[in-house]
């Protein structure tokens, strides 16, 4: 152990937590299920710290660190992760961008080196960037432009809830502002972000913390501390009246609604924001769920219902502020009206008299289900602590969720259900090309 690591907490299967002289934090999870190690970087920077004027930025940089480093080629990462019989990938976020891999646990060092070596100097180059603009446009177009709903309600609803840049810009990216990146920009957010000091290291799996630890420093130890960048607060207030607006989709074959509330601040209200991820789960999640049975099957004013906690369609994966969404798609002769009348009766209905005990218990079992088989795969165990841990403060919040939403109370719920005014709301309604 060098003295430039701190000393681990936790106990020999739990949770152990250092940092190095750097700022860089690890975390790592010794689980010898099988004989597979993941390692995952999360880096402190996401859609809403990127500059204006350069929207998509933050997704494009990720593009940027899988195209060579300092050691290797364009291209080495990849060959040395799928030689070893590995997977790998990365996603940017609101808050955060990861970078993962799940190998053998004999080539745990393979991939912090890796890790390491891209972290410390990225290959960035003219050629890169204009290839990886290219690669992010033609993304663009596949997912967003050229598909039925693209953007819905992720790209499309902010905007209309939000007033500043940070939370209302499409993360995604402009063509024009991608146009428009060069290498300083790429240099100048890789120095401003890409710091030791700004990551969390997470090391799942088939491992010995001490002997984990050591190839740490060993690979992590000697990349240069920078300065951290101050986190800014991305608070705005609360819409002070219902916020509509509309957009024409060429591609969709019917019309669409996306309802989008503002959510309780997590670090300062866990118990109340989870109670919204509850809520979600009773509205829309099974046959027997509120609105599923209200609208589709009761009034049969839509063909698809769907309600999340977290913009991105996850709970936890953002810090304040953060949206609750309820989105359907609808047959062209229903008035949007009808379905957000129907909506605003149900909530009305779980904020006067809350879910029963039995409704409740069949939702939380099934989060706790859900939970609990998504963490028996070790790269989404590994990416929930890590994010947590980054956003949230704690990794641990990852292995307590299904304990925490199982003690959401039926009042806590009512409270969530009448926090979802209509007049503190964004409306936006979906009309396919052809049919105006």
């Amino acid at each position: 152990m060098t003295s430039s690591v701190t000393a681990p907490h936790g106990t020999e299967k739990g949770l152990h937590r250092r940092e190095l002289d750097n700022g860089l934090r690890v975390l790592l999870v010794p689980d010898p299920a099988a004989p597979v190690v993941g390692v995952a970087v999360h880096v402190d920077v996401g859609f809403r710290s990127e500059p204006e004027g350069r929207t998509g930025f933050a997704h494009l940089f990720e593009h940027l660190m899988f195209q060579g480093s300092e050691s290797l080629e364009k291209l080495a990462h990849f060959r040395h992760v799928q030689s070893s019989g590995g997977v790998f990938n990365g996603s940017t976020h609101q808050d955060y961008t990861n970078y993962f891999e799940v190998l053998p646990s004999a080539a745990l060092e393979r991939a912090l080196f890796l890790e390491a070596d891209r972290l410390r100097a990225p290959k960035l180059t003219a050629e890169n960037l204009r290839n990886q603009v290219d690669v992010v446009k033609e993304e663009i177009r596949l997912n967003v432009l050229n598909r039925p709903y693209g953007g819905f309600p992720w790209i499309l609803l902010p905007p209309v809830l939000y007033d500043t840049y940070p939370n209302a810009h499409n993360g995604y990216g402009d063509f024009t502002d991608l146009e428009q990146a060069d290498l300083d920009d790429a240099a100048a957010f890789f120095d401003a972000y890409y710091a030791p000091g700004n990551a969390v290291l997470t090391v799942v799996g088939d491992l010995d913390p001490d002997e984990t630890a050591a190839l740490v420093e060993k690979h992590f130890g000697d990349i240069p501390a920078r300065p951290v960048p101050s986190r800014p607060s991305f608070a705005e207030p609360a819409p002070d009246g219902e916020r509509r607006d509309a957009v024409t989709d060429a591609h969709a074959p019917l019309p669409a609604l996306a309802l989008g509330y503002r959510l309780p601040d997590p670090g300062a209200d866990l118990h109340g924001y989870l109670a919204h991820a509850v809520l979600a789960s009773l509205l829309t999640d099974g046959e027997a769920a509120r609105l599923t049975q209200r609208l589709v099957y009761g009034d049969e004013l839509v063909t698809d219902v769907s309600a999340s906690c977290g913009l991105m369609g996850a709970p936890l994966d953002a810090r304040d502020p953060d949206t609750f969404t309820i989105t359907a798609v609808h047959p062209g002769d229903v008035d949007p009206q009808r379905i957000t009348a129907a909506v605003d009766d149900e909530l009305t209905r779980l904020a006067t008299d809350g879910p029963d005990a039995e409704e409740l218990r069949r939702v939380t079992a099934r989060w706790a289900s859900s939970l609990h088989r998504e963490h028996d795969r070790l790269m989404s165990r590994m990416l929930a602590l890590g994010a947590a841990e980054l956003v949230q403060g704690r990794a641990e919040l990852a292995d307590e969720l299904p304990g925490l939403l199982a003690a959401v109370e039926p009042a806590a719920v009512a409270d969530a259900a009448g926090r979802l005014r209509p007049d503190a709301r964004a409306v936006l309604t979906v009309t396919p090309g052809g049919a105006a």
